[in-house]
C-alpha cells in the first residue's frame, strides 16, 4: 500500500514592504543614508534594490513612526535628534522600565543575570586604553541591547515589548550622533553592573535608584552632543 506524502508546509516569504522597513532603516543606521539630509524616492530603489510600491508603503509606516519626513516635492528627509526626541526617548525609557527593573530584581533568572554580568566584566577588562576599537563598540550595543531587553521582557507585556522594540530605532539614531570616548565606555559599563548587581542582590529600590542614574547620565552625554 503507498504511503501518500504529506505537503512540505510552506515558510512564508516576508512581504517586500517589510523587507523595505528594513532595508530602509539598516541604510540609515549604515550611514548609507544621511540622518537630516534628503534623498529621493528613486535613490532609495536604487539603493536597496526595492520596486517603488512596497517602498512607498514602508516610507509611510517610517513616517508615522518618526524615523523621517515624506516631502512630496524635495524627497525624503531623515530625522536627526534634537533636544526633545532625546528628552522624549528617555522619559519613555524611564517610565517602562522603572517597574520592569524592580521585577527583574525581585523575579528575574539568576543565571540570566550573572551571565549579563560576567559579559559585562570580561568587557569592562578588555576596554583598551589608547582607542577604542569597532568590536568593543559592538560588544557594547550588545550588551545595553540585551540587558534592557531582558528587564522589558519581565514585564511579560507583548505591547509594551512592541511599543519598546521602535522606540529602539530612536535609540540607535541617537547613537549615530554620539562621539564615545574611553572614559564614557567604562561610565557606561559601570552603570550597567550597577544595575546587574542589585538585582542580583535582589534589592529592588537600589535597582530602581542604579537605572535611574544611569538613564539620567546617558541623557546629560546625549543633550551635550544634540
Amino acid at each position: 500500500m503507498a504511503v501518500r506524502k504529506q505537503p512540505t508546509a510552506e515558510i512564508a516569504k516576508p512581504r517586500l514592504s517589510d523587507v523595505a522597513y528594513e532595508r530602509i532603516l539598516e541604510a540609515l543606521f549604515d550611514r548609507k543614508v544621511p540622518a537630516g539630509g534628503f534623498v529621493s524616492q528613486g535613490e532609495l530603489c536604487e539603493l536597496l534594490d526595492i520596486p517603488v510600491a512596497p517602498l512607498r508603503d514602508a516610507l509611510r509606516i517610517l513616517e508615522t513612526e518618526g524615523i523621517l519626513r515624506i516631502h512630496p516635492r524635495s524627497g525624503i528627509e531623515f530625522v536627526r535628534p534634537g533636544i526633545e526626541l532625546t528628552r522624549a526617548t528617555y522619559q519613555f525609557r524611564l517610565i517602562i522600565e522603572r517597574s520592569a527593573v524592580r521585577l527583574f530584581a525581585d523575579e528575574g533568572d539568576e543565571a540570566l543575570m550573572t551571565d549579563l554580568l560576567a559579559r559585562h566584566l570580561d568587557l569592562q577588562a578588555r576596554v583598551p586604553e589608547q582607542s577604542l576599537e569597532d568590536k568593543t563598540m559592538k560588544t557594547l550595543d550588545e550588551l545595553e541591547h540585551a540587558l534592557h531587553n531582558a528587564v522589558v521582557a519581565i514585564l511579560g507585556n507583548t505591547l509594551v515589548e512592541n511599543t519598546y522594540r521602535r522606540m529602539h530605532n530612536y535609540l540607535r539614531l541617537l547613537r549615530l550622533e554620539r562621539r564615545m570616548t574611553i572614559p564614557i565606555v567604562n561610565r557606561t559599563l559601570r552603570e550597567h553592573i550597577e544595575i546587574l548587581e542589585a538585582c542580583r542582590a535582589r534589592d529592588p529600590d537600589a535597582a530602581e535608584d542604579a537605572l535611574e542614574r544611569h538613564f539620567g547620565a546617558a541623557l546629560q552625554r546625549y543633550m551635550r552632543i544634540s
